[in-house]
């Protein structure tokens, strides 16, 4: 267990900038994300930490140590890699061994830390099977035994899950987190998957083109995104365009003028919007219902131009009077509304209306 500290570290390629001066701390013990689009810098950042490359400015350390320039075999790091890249010409305890092997540690101490670590990712009794005889799953596991058996001081995680199909994905994420909880890891895993970085980690980073834009625990910034890239990476969202009215008669909240009307929102307690400031309002799905909402002035009146039916949710999209298409998202459905010219008025609690920078 390793608290790790990132200073203004930054790295270009070919006179590119990659990484822009990233400062970050992750907790010893901590299960840690990093979420961003393809190119965004997050399996650059994470290589740094393993010791791949070398930064040209900025600092690592793990603890007390600086590790900017240390060799990745001297880190003490376990890495379990997108491809698993596993060797196909060793059976399944030969390629978990791999990493003992290379540090000569005695036969004996190898043979009882791999049979330790298979039954650590439920594979106990399968190591002498060939790689080509396993399912994706099992191979996932292998790798994930690969870098454990080391006894890490952190272990990292390059989308681990992403050639999985969708069932065995949600297994996994469970497993791995068990796993890191279990044995007091410091773990830092680089995703693009939202679903898998909000239902598994302790706190995440979202970052673009270099930079790290925010970074909080899953639900302050699901519910408190920073910006508009922020709100719409990390899970669906309406947005509608406005400009800042004044600061309304709830502490807290400001009414916002927008095409189809005056809203009331919030925003994420950093900032206060200047009166005929231009602003975008961050509105989930799941925040509209057509249902009445108390003490609201969030009225978004239209009709059902599409509806999807998803069995524990129902989607409508809806043409709001004299404003944008918005997504109502409907958990639980009874009654199933169809598109059609009829009215209908979604509404919005005011603490659900996040109001961004333009």
């Amino acid at each position: 267990m390793v608290t790790i500290t990132i200073q203004e570290l930054t790295k270009r390629f070919s006179g590119s900038v990659v990484l822009s001066s990233v400062d970050l701390q992750v907790a010893a013990g901590e299960l840690f994300f990093l979420l961003g689009p393809s190119g965004c810098g997050k399996t650059t950042l994470l290589r740094h930490i393993a010791g791949f490359y070398t930064p040209d400015a900025g600092k690592i350390w793990f603890d007390d140590e600086d590790v900017t320039r240390l060799p990745a075999h001297k880190r003490g790091t376990g890495m379990m890699f997108q491809s698993y890249a596993l060797w196909p010409h060793l059976n399944v305890a030969q390629n978990v061994a791999f990493g003992l092997e290379e540090r000569k540690r005695p036969r004996r101490e190898i043979e009882h830390r791999v049979s330790e670590a298979l039954e650590q990712v439920k594979l106990d009794g399968l190591g002498s099977r060939k790689i080509q005889q396993l399912s994706g799953g099992q191979q996932q596991r292998v790798a994930l035994a690969r870098a454990l058996v080391v006894r890490p001081k952190c272990l990292l995680l390059d989308e681990p899950l992403s050639n999985l199909d969708a069932k065995l994905r949600l297994e996994m994420r469970t497993e791995i987190r068990q796993i890191v909880k279990q044995h007091g890891l410091t773990a830092i895993y680089v995703t693009h998957d939202r679903d898998e970085a909000l239902s598994m980690a302790d706190r995440m980073a979202i970052m673009d083109a270099g930079k790290l834009i925010q970074v909080g625990a899953a639900p302050e910034i699901y519910l408190n995104p920073a910006t508009r890239m922020v709100a719409e990476f990390i899970g669906e969202t309406n947005f509608v365009e406005g400009r800042a009215l004044r600061e309304s008669s709830r502490v807290g909240f400001y009414d916002v003028e927008t095409a189809f009307g005056v809203l009331r929102g919030r925003t994420d307690a950093t900032w206060q919007p200047a009166s005929g400031q231009p602003v975008m309002l961050s509105i989930r799905p799941e925040a509209l219902t057509f249902s009445s909402v108390l003490d609201s002035p969030n009225r978004f009146p239209g009709h059902i131009i599409d509806t999807t039916y998803l069995g524990a949710t129902v989607q409508y999209l809806i043409q709001v009077q004299g404003g944008p298409q918005m997504k109502v998202c409907e958990t639980n459905p009874q009654d199933i509304r169809l598109p059609g010219e009829d009215e209908v008025r979604a509404m919005a609690a005011m603490g659900d209306v996040v109001i961004l920078r333009k």
